[in-house]
This record gives C-alpha cells, structure tokens and sequence, in this order.
C-alpha cells in the first residue's frame, strides 16, 4: 500500500509543478503574441492529446513523465507562414523572449509562495524549540545553553518551532560567521525582556559532513523530550519488530536480559545493534512474553555509519504531545510576506549548496534523483496534507532554481543566449548554439546519472 501512496504521490507532485512550470512559459508568450503549438505534459508518445483554443493548441499527455515542453511557432524549427510570421517566436523582441523563458521558473516561485502564504494563515504544526543538556565540549555548552531553554530568536528572526531553529542554523552554518540566539529559561515560556538570555553561537569546529549531516546533533543541540516509558505505540508494516511478534501497547521489560526503563534506552540499544539478534522480553497485558528474538536493520545515518532499527515508535500520551508541539499562524499580510522571505531563502539556500558542490566544499551525495524524490512524496503523503503541501512547494523552487542554471537546454541557457544578444546586438551563432546544446546534454545527463547512482546507493544502505 505504501508502495501504491509513494507512486501516486510522485507522480501527483511532477504533473502539478509541470503543469505550473509549462503554463508560466505558455502565458507570458500568449501575451507576447506568440502562437503555441502545443502544451505536452512529459516527453516521448503522445498517450493522450486534444486541440483547444482558437490557435487550434495542442494539448499532450506523453508516456515520460519526468518533464513538458511548450511548443511556440518559431522559423528555426519549421515553415512559417507568411501571415503568422509575427506571431513567431524567433520575431518577437529579446526581452519578450526573454519574458516568455524566464516566466516559467517564475511560475515555480509563485506557485510555492502561495503553498506558503495558505500554510502560514492556516498555520504549520511543529515542535516547540526546548533544549535539552547540551552534549559536553560542544559548541552549544561552550556558548552557555542549559537544559530547559526554549529559543527565541536567531540572528534577530523569530523562531517559533524546532524545525525553524533547525533551518536558521543551517542558512549561518554556511555562512560561518557567530550567530547570537536569543533563549529563555522560563518554563513557562512568557516572554519577560529581563529574562532573555542572548549567546553567541560559534560554527568554528564544524566540517562539511557536520553540514551535511545532523548539523544540530554536531553542534550539540537536541530537543528536550518528555521521558517515555519503553511502551510500543506503532509499527512499520513488515518491519523487524512486526516480524519477531511484537505488537502495538507491549511493555517492553528487557533486551538481552538487562533491564530497560525508558524509551531512550530501548532506542540507544536497538541503535547501537545493527544486523544483530537481540531478544524482547515484554509484558503483555497482564502476561509477561519472552523468547521475542528481533533482528536489527543495519542502516547508514547521516554521516554514513551503520545503525540500529527496529520499525518501532513510542506511544505517546496525547496531552504529553500536545506539550511539545506548536502551531503558529499569522495574517493575510504577515502570512505573505515570510512566504516571499521562505521562498527567497530556500532558493538562495539551495544555490549555494549546488555552488559549495561544485567547487567540492560539499560532497555530491548530496544530490537527489528521481527515486530519493519520490520516496519522500510518499513519505510527506503519508504523513498529512500539510506535509505534502511543504514538500510540493520545496520541489517547486529546486525546479525553479535548477531550470535558472546558466546550462544550453535549460532555461537559464536561454537566458546567457539572450544576454548575449542583448550586450553585443546579434543573437548567438548557430553552430555556438548546437554546441551549447551538446555540452548542456551532457552536463545534464551527468547530473542526473550521479543523483541516480546516489538514489541507488541510499536504498541500498538502508
């Protein structure tokens, strides 16, 4: 069934932002006064088509469906008539072609910053952001953190959950300059100027791979949790404990005879066992079960070392959940503009890590393919529409931002030709074209078989 979610939400996903990306370009050039020969949604044969509009457009479903196109009447790739001849888009002004290519990543932008604008008027569920002890000699226990703080700010901008603290260190880390965070040690978390305390976070000790990794767990952040007892409240389908016999609401008594107390230590022993047998002693209503032997999943964490799992989460009593969670929503105008700021940072955020890949401050691992997107389209799906809509506008931006790339073929190429034309006032020759478009190809076709290979080295890993 989670096969059947991941595929649909997948495809969902590529069709709409498609859709979006194909009708930015196919707007800007009606307006422009340029005839559209066809809408296609995919690539290769046609699995469905229909005509409509006045201009008789075609409108395609093809049997590929990672990508579209928009077909415009141009002299370069065809006859044309001599009464449409100005409706071709090879006559149309450079900076009308430059409106009609560049409308198409402008489309992802906007379609992401309304995904936005909608999640903050409604309001985004997250984790509150308190912290737990800092780990010892890191660098959030040299800048003075304790364990009950709850952040405030970063750099000036508000944080109101985990995840919002999570995403601001990474914008800094990058950065690498101190950042001051603001915190407040009341529990009971009203914000009393006399109580804020103000550190300066240092990034010095951080590598690459802490970046790339658990960035907050390397700076020795984590989340203060509410201690849970060792009771199993969900299971992964097939997974390692399903298939040993554990079930839902057992009392989980001991692991390999010691003792277990808390949930932490059950997860601390399932980790530090990856490919082992451990054997479950629970209490089952009012039975105690033993003889439970579990085998451990071996997966790779984020800095590529094997750890333990087991398929297994808490049971969480709702009013303990409800502690640690946060929903924060705003008005039409406030909502809108921490949209636009959301979109500009995840677009600025996502070039720089392609510029640190390239220049190889970052591994390319890190670059994602079809398969590692897909997974996570299921995944969000399954989680909840909110989820999904995060994702959605995500995605939407790494194609806008990706389709912006100075590369022949993508749209960004268009625009180095256009800016050409424009500086020297002849457009690009033909034969620098053809070969713009071969090395453009090839750069893509690179670009994408590493992120399979990566795709493919993740499953394995897991």
């Amino acid at each position: 069934m989670s096969l059947v979610i991941t595929i649909v939400a997948f495809l969902v996903a590529l069709s709409v932002l498609i859709v979006v990306h194909e009708y930015g370009h196919y707007w800007v050039a009606r307006r422009c006064g340029v005839r559209v020969l066809c809408f296609s949604v995919g690539f290769g044969k046609a699995l469905w088509s229909r005509r409509f509009g006045a201009d008789g457009t075609e409108l395609r479903i093809a049997m590929i469906p990672l990508g579209g196109f928009v077909k415009m009447l141009d002299e370069r790739e065809g006859a044309v008539s001599v009464e449409d001849r100005d409706r071709a888009f090879n006559h149309k002004s450079v900076w009308q072609r430059s409106a009609i290519v560049v409308a198409g990543p402008l489309a992802n932008f906007v379609a992401a910053i309304t995904i936005y604008w909608v999640l903050f008027m409604h309001g985004v569920p997250g984790l509150v952001p308190k912290l737990d002890e800092p780990a010892a000699q890191s660098a959030a226990a040299q800048a003075g953190f304790s364990r009950g703080e709850t952040i405030v700010s970063v750099a000036g901008q508000a944080t109101d959950s985990w995840q919002d603290f999570h995403w601001q260190l990474l914008h800094h880390a990058l950065d690498g300059a101190p950042v001051m965070v603001v915190s407040l040690p009341d529990a009971s978390g009203t914000l009393n100027q006399g109580d804020l305390r103000q550190r300066e976070l240092r990034f010095d000790d951080l590598s690459p791979r802490d970046i790339e990794g658990d960035l907050i767990r390397a700076l020795g952040f984590s989340r203060l949790r509410p201690e849970l007892p060792p009771v199993i409240g969900q299971l992964t389908v097939n997974g390692p404990a399903v298939r040993a016999g554990l079930r839902e609401a057992d009392l989980v008594v001991s692991i390999n005879g010691r003792a277990i107390m808390t949930w932490d230590e059950l997860v601390n022993t399932v980790r530090a066992a990856p490919g082992e047998r451990l054997a479950f002693t629970v209490r089952r209503g009012g039975a105690v079960v033993t003889g439970l032997e579990v085998t451990v999943d071996a997966v790779l964490d984020a800095k590529d070392k094997p750890v333990g799992r087991i398929g297994a989460g808490p049971r969480v009593d709702p009013e303990a959940m409800q502690r640690m969670t946060v929903s924060v929503s705003h008005g039409p105008l406030e909502a809108f503009a921490r949209a636009c700021v959301r979109t500009w940072d995840t677009a600025w955020f996502s070039l720089r890590m392609l510029g640190r890949m390239l220049l190889g401050e970052l591994s390319l691992k890190n670059l994602s393919g079809p398969i590692s997107i897909a997974d996570h389209a299921g995944q969000s799906a399954q989680a909840g529409w909110i989820s999904y809509l995060l994702f959605l506008a995500l995605i939407s931006i790494s194609l806008g931002v990706l389709n912006l790339l100075p590369v022949p073929l993508l749209d960004g190429g268009h625009l180095l030709y256009h800016a050409y034309e424009i500086v020297t006032g002849k457009p690009v020759p033909e034969r620098a074209m053809e070969v713009g478009q071969q090395v453009g190809m090839i750069v893509l076709f690179m670009l994408m078989a590493f992120a399979v290979y990566n795709d493919i080295f993740r499953l394995i890993g897991r």
